[in-house]
């Protein structure tokens, strides 16, 4: 009798820790997915200031390297409230895309730099829509995050409109 109790509290235990130990894990993904691509996101910008023919992808570099590499300093705060190990660089698929880009440069590099940032703005805007419903460092970061990569996607459409 007091095993089956004891198996019984066990699994209450185990049941009700689930749903929490997910949303931990959603958040530490998702956490994990914003540092890296916040390297990305610097990256691409940098390139953009080497590679861009109009001032206008230069000056959208710019603000990418600025603004992400801001965004890079609060994701670590939160990475480590949650108890994340963040990454240190782009993931692979970032890196491949960095890699197709660089081989590109003036007119045809900023019509996919247009391109891609507005994909991957619109990308990050539901994950971070997503996140920031959650009452947590992921949260709270998403939050914060939100109005600079919606002006990101303005930025990038507007790109795509002038190349």
């Amino acid at each position: 009798m007091k095993t089956r109790i004891l198996m019984a509290g066990m699994a209450a235990a185990f049941l009700s820790a689930g749903p929490a130990n997910a949303q931990d894990k959603a958040a530490q993904k998702f956490i994990t997915e914003a540092v890296e691509g916040n390297y990305a996101e610097v990256e691409m910008g940098k390139l953009a200031q080497s590679n861009g023919q109009s001032e206008a992808v230069k000056s959208y570099g710019q603000m990418l390297v600025t603004d992400h590499g801001a965004a890079a300093q609060k994701v670590t705060q939160a990475a480590q409230s949650l108890g994340v190990n963040a990454p240190s660089e782009p993931n692979k698929k970032q890196k491949a895309d960095h890699d197709k880009m660089s081989k590109m440069k003036g007119q045809a590099f900023d019509r996919m730099f247009a391109q891609h940032m507005v994909a991957d703005h619109k990308k990050d805007i539901a994950a971070y829509q997503k996140a920031a419903k959650k009452k947590d460092a992921a949260g709270q970061y998403a939050q914060e995050t939100l109005p600079t990569l919606q002006k990101h996607l303005q930025g990038a459409q507007s790109l795509g409109r002038k190349s």
